[in-house]
């Protein structure tokens, strides 16, 4: 795979760390700073919708790493396509 590629790969993959940590752990704090559209009151009821969707992007993300760590170009291309 080549080298551009595989650094836009591991962008968004940081990009999905970044969203799971802030759905996960920081959805009363910094979620609230990020998603202002959304009414201050939701955000303590909707903590375990957001941790959910945390958990999703985490899977995503190891997903995205997993693809950079094989060795068969084809087989990277794959994994990262289907993440």
């Amino acid at each position: 795979m080549m080298t551009f590629s595989m650094i836009l790969i591991a962008l968004v993959a940081i990009e999905h760390v970044y969203i799971l940590w802030m759905e996960m752990f920081a959805w009363t704090t910094r979620g609230k700073a990020t998603f202002k559209s959304l009414p201050p009151h939701l955000f303590e009821p909707t903590k375990g919708l957001a941790a959910n969707q945390g958990l999703y992007n985490g899977f995503l993300a190891a997903g995205l790493f997993w693809s950079l760590g094989i060795s068969d170009p084809e087989w990277s291309k794959n994994v990262a396509l289907f993440f």
